[in-house]
């Protein structure tokens, strides 16, 4: 894949925005800056969005530049495809996270496939944003973690803020990129608030951040999960622990050295991901880790995910997603190896 420099801003200074805000932002200077740019999907025109997240584009740039599809996902990617054919930077919307799944065929078939089948001779440089994940009490096929399909496929690059101001920035680099990019956009976090500067990144997309640091306890973490990692390494806190809080942003490409370098200084590692924990990207980071800090580990590799079980009931999603009281037992179990596996469980505290 290729390696790119971070666009120039549009506009420039610090300025709060909330997450949804700073993606509508992001759009629009990338609009501004090319003309290239066009946006679209089911709902982004003249509502916005269901999150509102492009509100006022169809407005102020027309609807040649950001305008309503069919329903349907499938067509919308394969629409994008040919539009890079002739220059466009095409960025569509899946408007929920399981509507994306008609379309996993053109993207898993061809966006991930074309550059590396035409020898490089054909790029596509497109953006297809997935809100995912839970946490607004949405319904089955409306809330879902599909991460973990889009990680596993060869050809993409897969981007998941968890800050206002990464959401800027990563998908300004996204747009600019030459490859593909699943930008994957936590619903939960939509309204969310926090400084945002667009004269500057704050971190190079590819490299995680780390959002607290620590000595005791990894914390690995991305999307919607860092948050409440964040909140699980302040009651940990007060049980004693100093625990390191790490936000992958990319999923792909992965920041070994980063997460690699804190494991192996802390000795102790628990990955959080609302996605279920069989055959998901949690399970990599563990893998991953186990294999090559294997001699810093003072305890196995610990993950705390969401349970393997379709989506539930709104009413049912407190039991479902995971939360600081399962944490604060995965981070109690790294001093006792010998306990039952909770990976799925509710915890002791729950």
């Amino acid at each position: 894949m290729t390696t790119i420099d971070a666009p120039a801003p549009a506009v420039a200074g610090p300025t709060t925005l909330t997450f949804a805000k700073a993606i509508n932002q992001a759009l629009r200077d990338a609009m501004t800056a090319d003309d290239d740019v066009l946006v679209f999907g089911e709902d982004v025109g003249t509502l916005g969005g269901v999150f509102r997240v492009t509100d006022g584009l169809t407005r102020d740039f027309g609807e040649d530049r950001c305008f309503d599809t069919p329903l349907a996902e499938s067509g919308i990617v394969g629409f994008a495809i040919g539009l890079c054919y002739t220059g466009f930077r095409p960025v569509v919307e899946m408007q929920f996270d399981a509507f994306a799944y008609p379309a996993f065929e053109q993207i898993a078939s061809h966006v991930a496939k074309m550059h590396n089948r035409t020898g490089g001779k054909v790029t596509l440089p497109m953006v297809i944003r997935v809100p995912y994940a839970g946490g607004i009490g949405g319904v089955e096929h409306h809330c879902d973690s599909s991460e973990g399909y889009y990680a596993h496929t060869p050809g993409l690059k897969v981007y998941t803020p968890a800050t206002p101001q990464d959401a800027y920035w990563m998908l300004r680099e996204a747009i600019a990129d030459p490859d593909p990019v699943i930008f994957m956009e936590p619903k939960a976090l939509y309204w969310s608030k926090a400084e945002v500067d667009t004269s500057s990144p704050v971190e190079p997309v590819g490299r995680a951040a780390v959002r607290r640091p620590g000595k005791e306890v990894t914390l690995i973490s991305y999307g919607p999960s860092v948050p409440l990692a964040l909140k699980a390494a302040d009651a940990a806190e007060q049980e004693g622990w100093d625990v390191e809080v790490i936000d992958l942003r990319s999923i792909v490409p992965l920041d070994d050295e980063t997460v690699l370098a804190s494991v192996r200084r802390t000795g102790r590692c628990v990955v959080v991901s609302e996605a279920q924990g069989f055959a998901g990207v949690a399970g990599e980071l563990a893998s991953r880790i186990s294999e090559r800090c294997f001699h810093s580990l003072e305890a196995p590799v610990l993950r705390v995910s969401g349970l393997p079980t379709p989506y539930p009931a709104p009413m049912l999603e407190h039991t479902y997603l995971p939360g600081v009281d399962r944490i604060l037992d995965a981070i109690d179990r790294l001093q006792f190896d010998d306990q039952p596996d909770t990976t799925f469980s509710e915890g002791a505290r729950g």
